[in-house]
């Protein structure tokens, strides 16, 4: 047995671990299983395309890629992630961050394989770190725009009372409208309002709930985080 992949195959676990780690910490699409599976499997194809490549140089007298298999991986882990990517019914779109994931753990499998184990073991590093702790520092230093979580706000304001007015206590209430799609209710004498808003990042979505309440003007109030 060559001792050289056993040693890969277990780097490249131990990697792929540690990335699937963090998205089941965040209770991501993307597991432990997942990434352990990516991970392995790109540095067994990375391992055996450098291999063969010796093999059957000498047999057939002619250079041949060494990592022209690797490279297929990186296209085929891109539908995995296409799969990770999901449109929810408000136009948001999710999943970037698992997708993108789910192509790093190819990646540090495939360096892996290819013999570069300090490499792969920063790249982790640089990796998680970066995810887990660059991202929470930017939005405590960083623009007030990443301090801010969206909110999806779903209103119902009777047609006696104006719309225009009932945005503008929102806005009073330290709350940024970014998006608004307004519909007429089927009864005929509501107007339901569905916002897209910012509010600060320690602002508690129960307390967003009680100070919209507290507008007279609406009727009913539904909230929910992005």
């Amino acid at each position: 047995m060559d001792y050289s992949l056993l040693q890969k195959l277990i780097l490249s676990l131990v990697l792929g671990a540690a990335v699937g780690i963090e998205r089941e910490l965040k209770k991501k699409p993307l597991g432990l299983k997942t990434t352990i599976i990516i991970s392995v499997s790109s540095c067994l194809l990375t391992f055996v395309s450098i291999e063969a490549t010796e093999l059957y140089a000498v047999a057939y007298e002619k250079p041949m890629d060494p990592l022209r298999l690797a490279a297929q991986i990186i296209s085929g882990v891109g539908f995995l992630g296409a799969g990770a990517i999901l449109r929810r019914n408000n136009d948001v779109i999710s999943g970037l961050t698992t997708a993108a994931m789910i192509w790093a753990a190819a990646g540090v499998g495939i360096t892996v394989g290819a013999g570069f184990y300090s490499e792969a073991i920063l790249a982790t590093v640089l990796l998680l770190v970066a995810v887990e702790m660059l991202s929470p520092l930017l939005k405590r230093i960083g623009p007030k725009a990443l301090r801010q979580k969206e909110l999806r706000l779903k209103i119902e304001v009777s047609k006696e009372h104006s719309l225009k007015e009932t945005f503008l206590q929102i806005r009073s209430l330290d709350i940024k409208i970014e998006r608004i799609r307004i519909k007429d209710q089927k009864d005929n004498n509501y107007r339901q309002a569905d916002l897209q808003i910012a509010v600060h990042q320690e602002r508690y979505t129960s307390d967003v709930y009680e100070d919209v309440k507290t507008i007279k003007e609406i009727d009913s109030v539904e909230v929910e985080l992005l």
